[in-house]
């Protein structure tokens, strides 16, 4: 292939293409589809812009990875960041902050039916976004192509979820995060980011998730995982830290974490899990959590184990006023990419 043959991988980066590289969506394996959106977040804003923001940083990462021989030669290529939806975005969420407001101070039952109307309007074009979303992933799957999700908050990857589900068939979610993400439509809104695994476990097509870095939850949260008899698993960021202070290596924990996943996964990472300080512009930042490097280690070690990586996502990046968090970003998605490219068949690792 002649776009291959001619790229020097030393050089800089092709400006305007995912990590620099010179694939397109025609000849690329893993596309990479991005959705500007943060509508519901009940904290802090920004994550629409990391689609655009990661673009921008990946073009300065450096290829090698020690041990995926030739990584940037898997095809990796981002689809068009689509400007209506990134346009309707920024006018709900100005609609979202009113409503939001009017929930913390007190709900004036004076304006009650303007902000009824009001969350019916958002919840309406979320659940139109998750549609869009799952057919835009369709379409790409039946190019050929395996997708990765990059949002945008955390709401945005359940029609690509769901779309993977029925694809593949019967798969689980690995889910790294600093949030549960099990509330009911959490504020009024049903397609909430502190919503999205309670709706991606309404289908029954998910059977297992497996949570990682927990740890901002509620009782409501802890109820349901419970009594989800075993559907759902989770691996608290406090529990994980005391077991290393007694001497339990990472690798003996990404085994045991590894051990409750089905042959299919999908993972969901949600930048929060990770320590703040490698991201602290994301929406909800919390205390705590993994290393990159952790969670290299742990998706390394679920591809090493012969599960396959069906899909992905990443989101919750927010650029802020400087590059950091983009930078982080964008190479947990070169990684990322590249362990699902192993995975699928695409790239091979060196044991």
């Amino acid at each position: 292939m002649s776009q291959i043959d001619d790229f020097d991988p030393n050089a800089v980066g092709v400006k305007g293409t995912i990590f620099g590289l010179p694939y397109s969506t025609d000849t690329a394996q893993v596309v990479i589809i991005p959705i500007p959106w943060d509508v519901t977040v009940s904290y802090g804003a920004g994550t629409a812009q990391a689609p655009a923001a990661i673009l921008e940083a990946s073009a300065q990462i450096d290829y090698e990875i020690p041990d995926i021989p030739d990584a940037w030669k898997l095809g990796v290529a981002m689809a068009e960041i689509p400007e209506v939806w990134e346009s309707l975005g920024k006018s709900l969420r100005v609609k979202s902050e009113i409503y939001i407001q009017w929930l913390e101070n007190g709900s004036d039952p004076a304006v009650e039916d303007e902000m009824t109307q009001r969350l019916a309007e958002i919840n309406a074009e979320c659940a139109q976004l998750m549609r869009y979303v799952e057919q835009e992933t369709a379409y790409w799957q039946q190019q050929g192509k395996t997708t990765i999700l990059l949002g945008g908050d955390h709401s945005t990857p359940l029609g690509h979820i769901l779309a993977c589900a029925k694809k593949e068939g019967e798969i689980g979610i690995l889910q790294i995060d600093a949030h549960a993400d099990l509330r009911k439509s959490y504020e009024g809104f049903d397609y909430s980011h502190a919503s999205i695994m309670y709706n991606v476990l309404e289908h029954k097509g998910i059977t297992k998730l497996v949570q990682v870095g927990i740890r901002d939850y509620c009782q409501e949260e802890a109820n349901y995982i419970k009594t989800s008899n075993g559907r759902v698993t989770t691996f608290f960021d406090q529990d994980l830290k005391e077991a290393q202070y007694k001497g339990r290596t990472w690798h003996e924990q990404c085994q045991e974490i590894i051990e409750t996943l089905p042959g299919k996964v999908y993972i969901s990472f949600d930048i929060d899990g990770l320590d703040p300080k490698l991201c602290p512009n994301t929406g909800t930042p919390v205390p705590g959590g993994l290393e990159l490097d952790q969670v290299n280690y742990l998706i390394k070690q679920v591809v090493k184990s012969g599960r396959i990586i069906v899909g992905a996502d990443l989101n919750e990046v927010s650029p802020g006023v400087d590059e950091w968090d983009a930078t982080v970003g964008a190479r947990a998605l070169y990684r990322l990419s590249s362990y699902l490219g192993v995975s699928q068949g695409y790239l091979k690792i060196i044991t």
